[in-house]
C-alpha cells in the first residue's frame, strides 16, 4: 500500500509538538488534528507539566480543538494510542488515524477496530528513534511506566 506524502509531513508536525513536550520535561509524544488537509490543532503530552494522568498527546490535542464536530477530522499522533486515548477518537468518530509508531508501544489498536476508527502505522523511524532515545534515560523510562499506567 502506497501511503501519501502528505502523512509524513503532518507527522512531521505532531513530532515537532513531541519534540515541545520534551523540551518542557514531558514524554516525547505529540499529536495534530487536521481537517481538509490543515492543522485545526495541536498537542502534547502535558502528564507531567500539568500533574494531570488523562493529557496525553492525544487527549491535549482533543482538547485544544474544542467542541467541535470530529466526524471529518483526522489524527497524527507519534505513538500508538493508549486504551483511554483509543477510546477518546472512537467515542469522537474521528475519520482516520495516523500513527507513528507502534514499535516501542503497541497501544489498542484493538480499540480503534472496535469503534470502526480506520488507522494506518507509518512505522516511521523519526518516531521511533525519538521513543528510544528518550527512553533510554533510566529517569524517563520510569516517567513513561507512569505515563501507561505501570
Amino acid at each position: 500500500m502506497s501511503i501519501e506524502q502528505y502523512h509524513y509531513d503532518f507527522m512531521a508536525e505532531a513530532i515537532r509538538e513531541a519534540e515541545i513536550g520534551i523540551s518542557e520535561g514531558g514524554l516525547p509524544i505529540g499529536a495534530v488534528l487536521t481537517r481538509d488537509n490543515k492543522v485545526i490543532a495541536r498537542g502534547h503530552n502535558r502528564r507531567m507539566q500539568e500533574k494531570n494522568v488523562i493529557l496525553h498527546g492525544e487527549m491535549s490535542c482533543l482538547r485544544d480543538a474544542g467542541l467541535i464536530s470530529f466526524h471529518d477530522t483526522v489524527m497524527y499522533t507519534t505513538l500508538s494510542p493508549c486504551s483511554m486515548c483509543a477510546g477518546a477518537i472512537g467515542l469522537f468518530k474521528l475519520k482516520l488515524l495516523v500513527i507513528g509508531e507502534s514499535v516501542t508501544f503497541p497501544g489498542s489498536k484493538d480499540i480503534l477496530t472496535q469503534f470502526g476508527i480506520p488507522f494506518i502505522d507509518l512505522a516511521d523511524d523519526r518516531s521511533v528513534n525519538m521513543m528510544k532515545n528518550w527512553r533510554s534515560d533510566p529517569a524517563n523510562e520510569r516517567i513513561w511506566q507512569g505515563d501507561i499506567g505501570n
